[in-house]
């Protein structure tokens, strides 16, 4: 009796440390609130600077053009980046290799955008969303989540401001 006691003594004072570290659940937003910071609209009835300016503020960030549309007022790109970790790579192929079976760790982390500019009276309104996906080294996708970080909306319109700034001032 003793013995199972002890054994078990340490797996329950570590669940019980433990219990009191998990976060408080994550506020949802509506999708009201999403669009919102996913939208901006421009003083100005140039179409085609904004679309340029939304396709520059992309390849800033490293984003490949996969579609463009003038008359649609459609873009979509993508960036891919290696999150390949050498020691999760190396602790899942051991633990592969003992257990006999194949590694699994995450390699890719790839970046879709999607951008709708269209005429908005005397303005021209640009909606953009970004999704992320997380792919493993067997090209298997691990998790898609959309991006829903305000500030990291508000980083990219900053660099679409630039650009449409510097187009009005032919620079």
């Amino acid at each position: 009796m003793k013995k199972t006691l002890f054994l078990f003594l340490p797996l329950i004072s570590f669940t019980l440390a433990f219990s009191g570290c998990i976060a408080p659940p994550r506020q949802e937003k509506t999708q009201l609130q999403i669009r919102e910071f996913q939208t901006r609209s421009y003083d100005t009835a140039d179409f085609k600077m904004v679309m340029k300016a939304v396709m520059n503020a992309l390849q800033d960030q490293d984003f490949i053009i996969k579609q463009a549309e003038l008359e649609l007022g459609f873009i979509t790109a993508q960036k891919e980046l290696d999150v390949e970790s050498a020691t999760e790579s190396f602790f899942s192929g051991l633990l592969a290799a003992l257990g006999g079976g194949r590694a699994t760790y995450k390699k890719n982390s790839i970046t879709e955008a999607s951008a709708n500019i269209s005429e908005y009276g005397d303005q021209i309104r640009v909606r953009v969303n970004f999704q992320r996906k997380l792919i493993d080294n067997r090209g298997t996708v691990i998790k898609i989540e959309q991006v829903e970080d305000q500030k990291f909306y508000q980083e990219f319109f900053s660099k679409v401001d630039k650009s449409i700034f510097l187009g009005k001032e032919k620079v």
